[in-house]
């Protein structure tokens, strides 16, 4: 069973996101922003993230540029998953190592959709 770290300061938002990758056989881990998921990091690698964009203490951008630094950071798929939808954001996210972007609000076929297209499902 895969790993996936859902980083959102919106408990709905995580709750949501819990639901859609549970049933799609993924186990959760949940970090409210980007300081917590670097520590969850630290501890246990996952193999998948859903990282939102904006959050306080470290936000999305911050956080992505850290764990593609630590050691197996580089192995994580990330799916960011914002409001922002300008072409300008979703440049830096995919500079930024994102592998995928998606659009808040956002539903199960959504996710499985960008899931499967970076080999995750």
């Amino acid at each position: 069973m895969k790993n996936c770290l859902v980083v959102d300061d919106s408990s709905v938002i995580r709750k949501v996101a819990r639901r859609i990758l549970e049933d799609l056989s993924f186990t959760i881990t949940e970090a409210e922003d980007g300081e917590q998921a670097l520590r969850a990091c630290n501890e246990q690698m996952p193999d998948a993230i859903l990282l939102d964009w904006n959050m306080p203490v470290m936000d999305g951008i911050e956080f992505l540029g850290r764990l593609r630094e630590l050691r197996g950071g580089d192995a994580p798929k990330v799916v960011f998953c914002t409001t922002e939808n300008d072409v300008g954001h979703i440049a830096k996210a995919i500079r930024a190592g994102a592998n995928e972007y998606i659009m808040k609000p956002f539903d199960r076929e959504i996710v499985e959709a960008k899931f499967q297209e970076v080999g995750l499902i």
